[in-house]
């Protein structure tokens, strides 16, 4: 696993994001969501960046066990900034059930992703414990090594279950972009980006095998770095 990544600061990271997203969006293929407060201002750039989404795939790379119309539901929040502000909708969406429950839901997905062995971009998070997707520190679903799509606890709120790709599957990605804004990320930023790879850190683990790794942070977030 390569550990190399490019380490891109910048006063507005939502804006950077949604060019990256925008330009995914006109050349086509499997783009993989986040959720979080900065995303949503990345897709709302993107929306007004690319209004035709026909060319792409939507995946997601976690979900919480809700309903997608609730609140805390990931593709609910990617709905509200991104689907519905589009002229032109992309060729499927591929939503995590969450409804169905962690297991049946992770089933449902790996189902969902049928021979798909490779995304081209996944837009990953990283939350102030290190966590990524809904994979956190020092989890056994750290370990897992054949699955694509798992069933996890949450370790903060909202506390409802989540599904979660694994770790092998976001490595196989062509291209992994994280988004991190806020002081609150600092400490988890220096770790995952500055320090050893530590289960500790779920996101000192999620490097591209074959592909590119790419950190975009505001300046708060990198000032450990």
């Amino acid at each position: 696993m390569t550990s190399l990544v490019e380490i891109v600061v910048v006063d507005d990271p939502a804006a950077t994001v949604a060019d990256l997203l925008a330009a995914a969006a006109r050349e086509g293929g499997h783009v993989v969501l986040t959720g979080g407060s900065t995303p949503a201002d990345a897709y709302e750039l993107a929306a007004e960046r690319q209004r035709d989404w026909s060319r792409t795939e939507l995946w997601w790379g976690d979900e919480r066990c809700v309903p997608p119309d609730d609140e805390n539901s990931n593709y609910g929040m990617a709905k509200r900034t991104l689907l519905d502000q589009l002229d032109v909708q992309p060729s499927a969406v591929h939503r995590m059930r969450g409804e169905l429950g962690r297991d049946a839901g992770a089933e449902d997905y790996d189902r969902e992703l049928g021979d798909l062995a490779r995304f081209d971009l996944v837009l990953l998070g990283l939350g102030p414990d290190g966590h990524v997707a809904s994979l956190y520190p020092d989890q056994p679903t750290l370990d897992e090594s054949e699955r694509r799509v798992l069933g996890a606890e949450a370790k903060l709120e909202p506390y409802v279950d989540r599904i979660t790709l694994t770790l092998p599957m976001l490595r196989a990605a062509r291209a992994i972009v994280f988004l991190i804004a806020g002081a609150d990320k600092a400490e988890a930023a220096a770790r995952a980006f500055a320090g050893e790879p530590s289960r500790a850190t779920p996101g000192s683990l999620v490097r591209a095998v074959s592909g590119t790794t790419t950190a975009v942070l505001d300046p708060a977030a990198a000032a450990s770095l």
